[in-house]
């Protein structure tokens, strides 16, 4: 290749990569202020809905293996649960063979009330996914893995 080619294949992947940047900086800032207002309708934070979210798609959880998921404090894990707990999303239960560790449980019919918020949501996603071949959404979510892999080592890097 040509250096004049270099050159520009070098300005245009630079360009692509800040085009990028200014994207996904929009997609976090729209994902946490949609995610902010769900929790809002129930009373809860950002950080306690998608807590319930990841109950949710693991299972009942010890504190430990939330504050590993979510890359928190310990401490704030606690603080966390007893909050959802308090506002009823939660319990914390005996683990069914380890009677020295708790589980913590979703309490799936207040969970329910959330569903309704994301109904019109998940319409929009699959409406929108219909602009793509599946080749192309496979590539989507090779790099979505990639950056939510990425996303939780350096929140992990910040909670120390």
């Amino acid at each position: 290749m040509a250096k004049a080619d270099e050159k520009r294949d070098e300005a245009a992947r630079s360009e692509v990569l800040g085009q990028l940047m200014t994207v996904g900086r929009t997609h976090s800032a729209v994902t946490v202020m949609f995610h902010s207002a769900v929790a809002a309708k129930q009373g809860l934070n950002a950080t306690e809905e998608k807590t319930l979210d990841l109950l949710q798609r693991h299972g009942p959880l010890t504190a430990k293996e939330l504050a590993e998921l979510t890359g928190l404090a310990p401490a704030s894990v606690t603080g966390l649960l007893d909050r959802l707990e308090t506002k009823g999303f939660v319990r914390r239960v005996k683990h069914p063979t380890d009677k020295r560790r708790v589980l913590v449980e979703l309490d799936q019919d207040k969970l329910a009330e959330l569903a309704v918020f994301f109904e019109d949501w998940a319409r929009d996603i699959a409406e929108a996914c219909e602009e793509f071949s599946t080749e192309e959404l496979r590539t989507v979510i090779r790099f979505l893995s990639a950056m939510s892999e990425r996303q939780h080592a350096a929140a992990a890097r910040l909670t120390g």
